[in-house]
């Protein structure tokens, strides 16, 4: 199943400085003169609800280990950043990776040919992730250590 692609909106090259389009200009210089426009921020906040993949705890925190094959667009890797804002300073969101190297979603190539990848997107938003292959042992599970003996 494949993700619909987001609709682009399309840019209005002829809005007016200080207007989010030509017809709140004319709303604001016609009937609604006597309006402030604009005038200062609301903060908010959407609630929303985030179900980790596995959680454990190691030595007294909890781990939240988020397994990502890859990230598919904006929305998703940056929800995991707003996650993390919200969570207590006992309770730690790790990222287990497949493929780290695997370039971020809309990544733009670097002059080396390189596009961000998803460890460097993690080590950047000061994650901690891993792969298999670099989960500490202490993590896997005692059937895996056994498996590998």
């Amino acid at each position: 199943m494949s993700r619909k692609p987001r609709k682009v909106r399309p840019i209005d090259k002829d809005k007016p400085s200080g207007y989010d389009s030509k017809w709140e200009q004319i709303l604001h210089t016609t009937i609604l003169q006597d309006w402030i426009h604009h005038d200062g921020v609301i903060p908010y906040t959407v609630n929303h609800v985030y179900h980790p993949d596995f959680v454990k705890i190691i030595k007294g925190k909890k781990i939240l280990l988020e397994s990502k094959g890859r990230f598919w667009d904006y929305a998703e890797f940056s929800k995991y950043i707003w996650i993390k804002k919200a969570l207590p300073d006992d309770i730690e969101l790790v990222f287990l990776f497949a493929n780290s190297s695997a370039p971020m979603p809309q990544a733009k190539r670097r002059k080396d040919g390189t596009k961000r990848s998803h460890g460097e997107w993690a080590t950047d938003n000061d994650f901690r992730w891993y792969t298999e292959e670099t989960l500490p042992n202490s993590w896997r599970s005692e059937y895996e250590k056994e498996q590998a003996e």
